[in-house]
């Protein structure tokens, strides 16, 4: 198949291996930053492959992941709510909040409903005038935008009874906060191409000048990873840091300024929880003062309800790159992807599901465990 069997070529993969064991001439830790390429890495045995000395350490790019369980428990309490059909992406339904889940909210006579698109969500709107109805509004810069027309259409449709529960996150925030922990190790990135090529990469352009990391913006087939590997590695062998693009099919360094210019009509930045990690500032986006109408935060008045993360999920550890999934006293046993702890087990890019999918076993000896 056109643009797909060819970046799985054994052959290729081989030499872009030998390349790599050629040119690293002492370890080094390189931080991918997507849960898809987690999942490419650890489904194809790729960070198992690599030259002795060259670690992975998986990121925090996983968006249903990191979507605060706060978000979470806001979620159940608006489906709950008599009245309204609540929305979202069907990744979404099985992440535990602090009591239950958007699934067993359905099962239990909410309605719950799976959409493919936004605007799937405000056409339903538009033939339910006397519902109230809801959209779960996750992710990193690749699906705000899309976010954000949807709230315009309704918007422009003059619709009153659609609302967005938002908590859309940002990539570059996050590699700072990382860099700028004491304890890091991460010396290079593997940046998400999905986002990229919504964004471009100016944004990551002063963050490896100021850290002195290199960045590869990469795609999430099996030879764009071994290759943006290579790429970041003979940047830290021959001491540069600069931002280099391997996924030059998709991604230019400006992006897609339209859907640029749509974040920045709907959207604000703003401070954004995290889940396991806290509070990060400017991390995040919310709706702008013109639209504030469409927050289902303040329409439902649920901006008081506070939760507590489950002290045994160490979701924190593994989205920082301080743990692995299998150092987890609970992988595995308690926490399954049938019955997740959190939400790295149950995301289809979380980490934890990655490596039980792929039956790594749970490791003796813990390691460092907490962020």
């Amino acid at each position: 198949m056109k643009y797909l069997d060819e970046y799985r070529d054994p052959v290729l993969a081989r030499r872009l291996l030998a390349e790599l064991t050629a040119t690293a001439a002492r370890p080094w830790r390189i931080m991918e930053v997507c849960g898809g390429q987690t999942h490419t890495l650890v489904r194809q045995g790729i960070d198992e492959l690599l030259p002795a000395g060259i670690r992975m350490i998986h990121g925090p790019g996983c968006p249903v992941c990191v979507t605060p369980l706060e978000t979470l428990d806001r979620a159940m309490a608006i489906a709950a709510t008599p009245g309204t059909v609540f929305t979202s992406f069907g990744d979404m339904l099985r992440v535990p909040g602090s009591r239950t889940d958007l699934l067993t909210l359905r099962a239990r006579g909410a309605d719950v409903r799976v959409v493919y698109t936004p605007m799937d969500a405000v056409r339903i709107a538009t033939r339910l005038p006397d519902r109230q109805v809801v959209f779960l509004a996750v992710g990193f810069e690749t699906t705000a935008p899309a976010n954000a027309m949807a709230v315009r259409h309704a918007a422009r449709l003059g619709l009153t009874n659609f609302s967005v529960l938002v908590s859309h996150v940002l990539v570059p925030p996050a590699m700072t906060a990382l860099l700028d922990d004491p304890d890091c190790e991460v010396e290079a990135f593997l940046a998400a191409g999905h986002v990229c090529a919504v964004m471009g990469w100016r944004a990551y352009e002063p963050i490896a000048e100021r850290y002195r990391v290199p960045i590869v913006v990469t795609g999430f087939e099996p030879l764009d990873l071994l290759e943006g590997v290579l790429m970041a590695v003979r940047q830290l062998e021959s001491g540069r840091h600069t931002v280099e693009n391997q996924y030059a099919r998709a991604v230019r360094r400006d992006g897609n300024t339209e859907a640029q210019s749509a974040l920045e009509r709907v959207f604000r930045v703003t401070d954004r929880a995290w889940r396991g990690i806290g509070i990060l500032p400017a991390s995040g986006l919310e709706l702008a003062p013109e639209y504030a109408t469409f927050d289902a935060v303040r329409r439902f008045d649920i901006a008081g309800l506070r939760s507590v993360e489950d002290p045994e999920c160490i979701a924190g550890a593994i989205l920082t790159g301080a743990a692995l999934p299998t150092d987890c006293t609970a992988y595995g046993t308690r926490c399954t992807p049938r019955t997740p702890l959190g939400a790295p087990m149950v995301s289809t890019e979380g980490t934890c599901a990655a490596f039980h999918s792929a039956g790594r076993p749970r490791t003796v000896t813990p390691r460092r465990t907490t962020p």
